[in-house]
């Protein structure tokens, strides 16, 4: 019997569509969702951390917080440091999931990276005095980086906004970018890095 994330889910049917962040998508996850960061010291080395604790990860962001969690009322900016805290919104938000869509979660997660992963950006160069943009391809690192952190701002920015909690709303992200729907932050955010980029050319 194989690793299950937050012993409900296993990763060993999860189809990653895209080839070029196959690679660098870890889904074979040690038995602990806390690394401690020991990656760090390595060239590529989150290539090899869970994206599901990349995610926890990026929940725990500086910014507007849940109101909510589990009946207790959350104070100040979001789980800026509290791993624990950060673990629960994202188990929470799997289960929600998981019972409106019938869909394992890390494939649903995995489908949200996949369609909110800008393929180019723009970059700015300066040429004998002269600053301008050019269109450049995202490295597939970055494309992971830029989808994780775009819907973990887009459930915040919600939370923030609206009166659901940032679990529900995590989970209503996760939803609407795995079903590439551009109400998703991350997958708008992502169409317009490639509008601008595209306009670079």
């Amino acid at each position: 019997m194989g690793f299950k994330y937050f012993g409900e889910w296993d990763a060993e049917k999860i189809e990653v569509r895209d080839p070029g962040i196959k690679q660098y998508l870890c889904l074979d996850a040690p038995f602990v969702l806390h690394t401690g960061g020991r990656h760090a010291s390595k060239q590529f080395g989150k290539a090899r951390v869970s994206v599901v604790e990349r995610l926890i990860n990026k929940v725990m962001r500086s910014g507007p917080g849940a109101r909510k969690l589990g009946g207790k009322t959350i104070r100040g900016a979001g789980a800026t440091g509290k791993k624990h805290k950060a673990y629960n919104i994202v188990r929470e938000a799997f289960k929600i999931i998981a019972q409106r869509t019938n869909k394992n979660p890390i494939q649903v997660l995995v489908d949200a990276i996949q369609n909110s992963a800008p393929r180019e950006e723009t970059t700015r160069i300066s040429y004998g005095g002269i600053t301008y943009y050019i269109a450049v391809d995202s490295s597939p690192q970055r494309r992971l980086d830029i989808a994780l952190k775009n819907l973990a701002a887009g459930a915040f920015a919600a939370a923030f906004t609206g009166k659901k909690n940032i679990v529900e709303c995590l989970a209503e992200e996760l939803i609407l970018a795995a079903n590439n729907d551009t109400k998703s932050f991350a997958v708008a955010r992502k169409e317009e890095t490639e509008r601008i980029a595209k306009g670079a050319r």
